[in-house]
């Protein structure tokens, strides 16, 4: 077979990551770019969406570059991006209006109060499978309409697009011509009905979005148009698939069948199992949405998401400045107090699953005369674990699913002090794969299945360091319980 390429392309919440795949599915190369997050006085995050363009063409022009494969045998694109993170541009022009609101901000929480004040929470839950939370993009895009510049007047003159970055990608890829989204970034808008497969009218008008102005969605291995990236290749090759960075990773992982289960450790952390072609709504504070269509079928999913979990360490660094590099975390985990009683709970943008409070706020709680530096580090560390065990419990309950096997990736998941504590308080066995950026590996993965260049033994390329529980039970039962009295310390309802 002649030698082609695909080149998957991660659009991240930190930066861009992009990924040169051979004809056998070997990642031959990376090349990364940082963008800035842009932080008010408000605690508002934003990002530049001109600025996530630019990176995206420097980073494949970079690759290509010094890889020094030929240009012509690249021969298809896949695309994972930050999800609920929500922009608007004019249709005309393809000028952003303003920048872009990042999945972590709860500046529209007035908005989703709003709503919830017209009894229209549960509606809304029934039919996007998701409770009522600024986390998702229909308040922020409301927010958007409602204190954009011009953002309101564009949209009631059908001159406006938005949506989530992977279409912002797609028609700035493509020179405009295409504004399209998959069903995985559909189903987490919080305005896609899950049951009819559509953009749900009632609910878009709730939030004061005309759904016509919605980005057309396509099965997540079709054709979304083609790019030449600014003229990078010599001729314009297709993106063949596009994917929620979540939902990439589960495909990367190769979780295919139903009960199958993996967490992203990133600067948040998404915890997803595959529970098949039926919806199963959740009574435990966790969401339902898709997993993707691919040729026409579709795979449903539960889902729990944090807002900070790699990014509590990012705080640790930058902030307070108890560590100098995330690697230190490891051995100042291990050097704590074995019986210090510090849990750190991170609200810094309310909690997500499986407690849903938008107003909870962070806190340090159980310290003692003896809680320093290692403890806080450490605390800070579990917490990650914590948090992720909550949604495995939600998740087993709502789908009636023992879970035995958690498959991770992302940076923190070389920590093997947080990946052995996983395993303990989770009770199960983490297998961490060997590549670390499984959701542009999922993303080039579809667009070479969906292009013919591979077939499923492409999964079988991963490999995985397995850990398995030894903590005592009752030790684990108190640490558990420790937590869930920390967590309701700061609740606020």
């Amino acid at each position: 077979m002649e030698e082609k390429y695909i080149i998957g392309i991660d659009q991240s919440t930190q930066g861009t990551k992009a990924l040169l795949f051979d004809k056998d599915g070997r990642l031959l190369k990376r090349m990364d770019k940082s963008h800035r997050q842009i932080i008010n006085d408000k605690g508002w995050v934003s990002h530049d969406p001109k600025e996530i363009y630019q990176n995206v063409v420097e980073v494949v022009t970079r690759l290509v570059e010094e890889s020094g494969i030929a240009r012509e045998k690249v021969a298809g694109i896949g695309i994972s991006n930050q999800r609920e993170t929500s922009l608007a541009w004019d249709k005309k022009t393809g000028e952003p209006i303003g920048n872009a609101v990042v999945w972590q901000c709860s500046r529209a929480a007035d908005i989703c109060e709003r709503v919830e004040k017209m009894g229209e929470a549960e509606n809304i839950r029934k039919r996007t499978g998701m409770n009522l939370s600024p986390y998702f993009p229909a308040s922020k895009i409301a927010w958007i309409l409602e204190n954009a510049k011009g953002a309101k007047e564009k949209a009631a003159a059908g001159r406006i697009c938005h949506g989530t970055v992977d279409s912002w990608l797609v028609y700035k890829l493509t020179q405009g011509r295409y504004y399209k989204t998959d069903y995985s970034n559909a189903s987490r808008t919080q305005l896609f009905n899950i049951f009819d497969l559509k953009w749900d009218e009632e609910i878009c008008g709730l939030f004061g979005i005309d759904p016509k102005n919605l980005a057309e969605v396509s099965d997540s291995d079709s054709d979304f148009g083609e790019t030449d990236f600014e003229g990078l290749l010599p001729h314009p090759v297709p993106i063949h698939a596009v994917l929620g960075d979540s939902h990439g990773s589960l495909f990367g992982q190769g979780c295919l069948e139903p009960g199958m289960i993996k967490s992203t450790y990133g600067t948040g952390s998404s915890i997803m199992m595959n529970i098949g072609d039926e919806p199963v709504l959740s009574s435990h504070g966790v969401v339902t949405s898709l997993a993707w269509s691919m040729n026409g079928n579709v795979n449903y999913v539960l889902e729990g998401n944090l807002n900070y979990t790699g990014a509590v360490i990012t705080w640790l660094k930058d902030d307070l400045k108890l560590i100098t590099s995330p690697g230190e975390t490891q051995s100042l985990a291990e050097e704590a107090i074995s019986d210090d009683s510090v849990y750190l709970i991170p609200a810094f943008s309310g909690l997500g699953a499986p407690y849903w409070d938008s107003h909870a706020k962070a806190a340090v709680v159980g310290m003692t005369r003896t809680t320093g530096r290692a403890e806080i580090v450490r605390a800070a560390v579990e917490c990650i674990a914590y948090q992720i065990t909550d949604i495995i419990s939600a998740m087993s309950e709502d789908a009636g699913i023992e879970v035995k096997t958690l498959r991770v990736d992302g940076a923190p998941t070389g920590n093997a002090y947080l990946m052995q504590f996983q395993s303990d308080i989770s009770k199960v066995e983490v297998q961490v794969a060997d590549l670390g950026e499984l959701s542009g590996i999922g993303a080039a993965y579809a667009a070479g299945l969906a292009l013919g260049i591979w077939n499923e033994r492409i999964f079988e390329n991963l490999g995985r360091k397995k850990y398995r529980p030894k903590m005592d039970a009752e030790l684990r039962n108190k640490k558990l319980a420790g937590w869930g009295a920390a967590v309701s310390a700061v609740l606020s309802k």
